[in-house]
């Protein structure tokens, strides 16, 4: 791939939502592996949290040690969040929807909505965001959509195809990256769809990133929390009568 773009100057973070303690158990963080890889491979610096490897406080405040917690990492992690040019979420699927770890995850940083970046928009204008759903009952677009919406409305930029993810069959049985006896492959690892999503979802996260960078961010015109009464009454118009 010749004609592939320098993306060695961009950074990406993965928070893997999983509700296993261990990364290492996460089927989630399988897949969220084979992304990373991608992302690897071409030069982006990619560093992977697992949410429950930290003590991530309860509540809409920036530290809740200030609210009575003996500990919060959550201030640390932000700082990863803001120095990486791409943000994907984890998560695995429980009755239909994201993990409470992503709802908490999301939480926390939302708290910062009241920051605003060097032009004055919201903290997280100019970053690329996606997601990544694992799990063994349907719901990965639906999953998709409550993570990818919290994260536009919090100032991500997300492109096409900014979501991938696997299901098994319904009911018990293996989840993603699980060794079944007989198969060529683990679980998952040879579904057609999940990987031609992932592929897919990666590299477009990775051009949104250049792009983003490359264009000094997201333009600052009407989007300007603090001055967009001034330009409202500089764009008003006057409705067609009734």
């Amino acid at each position: 791939m010749a004609d592939t773009p320098d993306f060695s100057d961009l950074t990406a973070l993965y928070v893997n939502c999983s509700l296993k303690h261990e990364a290492r158990d996460s089927h989630t963080m399988k897949l969220i592996n084979r992304s990373a890889g991608i992302m690897r491979s071409v030069g982006v610096n990619v560093d992977i949290v697992h949410a429950l490897g930290h003590r991530i406080g309860v509540g809409m405040v920036k530290d809740t040690t200030e609210i009575g917690d003996d500990r919060d990492d959550w201030p640390a992690l932000q700082e990863r969040v803001m120095a990486a040019d791409i943000l994907v979420i984890g998560t695995p699927i429980w009755l239909g929807v994201p993990s409470s770890v992503s709802a908490l995850v999301i939480e926390r940083m939302y708290a910062y909505s009241g920051d605003r970046n060097d032009k004055g928009q919201y903290l997280y204008y100019g970053k690329a965001g996606g997601c990544i759903v694992t799990g063994n009952e349907d719901g990965v677009k639906a999953c998709s959509k409550i993570v990818l919406y919290a994260l536009q409305h919090i100032g991500y930029t997300i492109p096409p195809q900014a979501d991938c993810g696997w299901i098994g069959e319904a009911g018990p049985g293996p989840s993603y990256g699980d060794v079944i006896e007989g198969a060529d492959a683990p679980a998952g690892y040879d579904n057609e769809f999940t990987n031609k999503n992932t592929t897919i979802m990666t590299w477009n996260l990775m051009h949104l990133g250049r792009m983003l960078r490359d264009g000094g961010g997201f333009p600052a015109l009407g989007n300007q929390p603090a001055h967009w009464q001034e330009v409202a009454n500089a764009t008003q118009f006057e409705p067609d009568p009734v």
